[in-house]
This record gives C-alpha cells, sequence and structure tokens, in this order.
C-alpha cells in the first residue's frame, strides 16, 4: 500500500494507534468474523471514523477526521482522504468504505449525494487502485443495519429496518435476513414525502421527510422561525424543556413527520422491528416516547412495530464497514 503523501489533516485520534478496543461481545461468541484485519471507514456528512477492525471485533488505529469538502472533486477528495488514512493501519487485507446518499454497491459507484455534492462517483474502482486492496463499498446505514441485525437490537430477526437521523435520514433495509439495496434506491426513508406543501429539500422535492425531521431541519427550522441560532438539535431539545413553545412545535412537528415515514415503511415492507440510530437517538425518551405515542395513533391496517435504540452505539458504522470490506474479499456479500 503507498505511504501518504502527507499526514491527514485535522485527525482527532480517538485512542493511540496501537490501542485497540475491547471487542463487542457477539464477537466473543462467534457472531462476528473477519478473515484478517480490514480497514474500515465511515464517511458521514461532518466526520470520517476509521478504524482496523480485527477479526475478534476489535479496533485499533482509529481516528475521525473532518470529511474534505472540495467543491470541484468531492468524490476524490474523500478517497484521497481515505487511502491516506488507510496507509497507516498494517496488515488490512481489505478495505471496507460506505458513505451517505444514494449508492450502487454493485457497481461500486456513489450515485448521488445531496449532502456532499458528489454525482455518478465510481469510488470502488479509486479506492481499489490507491490501495490495491479488495474493496467493499457500500450506505453508511446499510453497514449500520448489518450491524445491527448481526450483533445489536435486531439480532435474530428476518426483517428489520434501522432508520438512522443525524444530519439526513435513511433506513438499512434487511429483508429475509439480507440487506435490500436495489441497486442504491431503497431505503431513502429521508426522501419520502410527508408533507406535500412542506419546506424545500436539497433533493428539490417539497416535505420530504429529512427537511423536517432530521437533527439539521430541526436546527435549521428552529432557527428560521424564532430567530435564535441553533447549531444542533440539541439546542432545540433544550429550549423546549425550558418552556420555549416554537422548539416545542418544532420538536412535535418533526415526531408527526417520523412517525408518517415510518407508517408508509411499515406499509410496504413491514419490519418486524425498527431501530432507530444516528445522532437524534441521544435525545432518548424525549424521542422514543412522543414517536412510539405517535406510531399508535396514527398506524391503522398494519400494526406498530418495536420501535427501539440502536446498541452496537458509535462503531456500528465501522463494524458493519469491516463486513462488507471482507465480503469483497471472501466473496460472501454482507
Amino acid at each position: 500500500m503507498p505511504a501518504p503523501a502527507h499526514s491527514p489533516a485535522a485527525a482527532t485520534p480517538t485512542g493511540a494507534a496501537g490501542d485497540v478496543t475491547p471487542p463487542p461481545v457477539a464477537a466473543r461468541t462467534g457472531g462476528f468474523t473477519l478473515p484478517g484485519p480490514v480497514a474500515a471507514f465511515d464517511v458521514g456528512g461532518t466526520d470520517i471514523k476509521a478504524g482496523l477492525v480485527h477479526p475478534d471485533g476489535s479496533i485499533s488505529h482509529r481516528s475521525t477526521t473532518p470529511t474534505p469538502r472540495d467543491p470541484a472533486r468531492p468524490a476524490a477528495a474523500v478517497v484521497d482522504r481515505t487511502t491516506q488514512l488507510a496507509a497507516a493501519m498494517p496488515g488490512a487485507v481489505a478495505l471496507g468504505v460506505v458513505v451517505p446518499g444514494l449508492v450502487d454497491d454493485v457497481r461500486g459507484v456513489g450515485v448521488y449525494s445531496a449532502n456532499l455534492g458528489w454525482r455518478d462517483a465510481p469510488f470502488g474502482e479509486l479506492l481499489a487502485a490507491a490501495t490495491d486492496l479488495p474493496v467493499g463499498f457500500n450506505h453508511d446505514v446499510t453497514a449500520a443495519a448489518i450491524a445491527e441485525t448481526t450483533f445489536g437490537a435486531a439480532a435474530g430477526i428476518a426483517d428489520a429496518a434501522v432508520v438512522a437521523i443525524g444530519t439526513g435520514i435513511a433506513a438499512g433495509l434487511i429483508v429475509d435476513g439480507r440487506p435490500h439495496r436495489a441497486r442504491g434506491y431503497a431505503g431513502e426513508l429521508g426522501h419520502t414525502v410527508v408533507d406535500p406543501s412542506g419546506p424545500l429539500c436539497p433533493c428539490g422535492a417539497r416535505g420530504c421527510l429529512e427537511a423536517i425531521a432530521s437533527a439539521a431541519a430541526l436546527a435549521r427550522r428552529y432557527t428560521e422561525v424564532s430567530g435564535r441560532p441553533a447549531a444542533g438539535a440539541r439546542e432545540v431539545l433544550a429550549a423546549r424543556a425550558a418552556g420555549d413553545e416554537t422548539a416545542a412545535r418544532i420538536w412535535q412537528e418533526g415526531i408527526r413527520a417520523l412517525a408518517a415515514g415510518l407508517r408508509q415503511l411499515s406499509a410496504l415492507l413491514a419490519p418486524e422491528i425498527v431501530v432507530i440510530g444516528g445522532g437524534l437517538m441521544r435525545a432518548g425518551d424525549d424521542l422514543f416516547t412522543p414517536l412510539r405515542r405517535e406510531a399508535e395513533r396514527t398506524f391503522t391496517v398494519h400494526p406498530v412495530p418495536p420501535i427501539v435504540a440502536a446498541t452496537t452505539g458509535p462503531d456500528a458504522g465501522l463494524l458493519g464497514s469491516a463486513l462488507i470490506g471482507a465480503g469483497a474479499l471472501t466473496g460472501d456479500a454482507a
């Protein structure tokens, strides 16, 4: 693997290069298998999480690096940063990279990312050429879904939806025990329309779930309506707790939109369980209690599935990415 041309800018290690985190419980009981260390990357709208995932599920060589933004070459900038980080992970037998947006995992192409700005980017080809490793490339929420159904909240469940709510909203769909991707177009729950007269979404439609109920949308809408800046959903929730009526209304509108999105999801796929992950999950009972209540109120024909918090934690994307990378080496898709 080529040495990096320079050290990644602004990388924040979350453990020294040789430090190894303990393996997840299921890794110690056979729920996690890799053919060797896999360099795993979880590319998000804000940060790239990276780590060398070992066969027992432990992770070394961790770092968190700001996702590079280059309007002229958005995908190439991510490939460059990933390559630099991978070069510092000795012994990797494969590379797993997961990204947001529309992803064609069969062709290894990032079809479209509204937040990061690429279209039809050949990530798989570029990463393989840069690292000389087998590359598994997929959607970030699919990776989380694979992790959750391997040893998390949905372990052993054949039909599950893992919904990540953060900068955007997307669902990793597991149908009959396998990820359902449909050339990358499945699972874009954030772009289902829940209010045709709602706010404009970056995708060009009005009233998308993501434009109303994502963490970013909650903060943006509160700022627009109240005139008081909110850096994120946490500030909206704090204002709501302090008695701010605008914050309470924005939050409740988000809850209603989420329940509407889950109702559409249940009508189409009838998952046995809905697992909520992403940054908004940290709202805890302020999210789950009203969301379950609204689902019970609005679901009609279909039963309300259990709506639970993800349990694999912040490493879900990395662990799922490692499984996807391992599949590129062994020929067994995750």
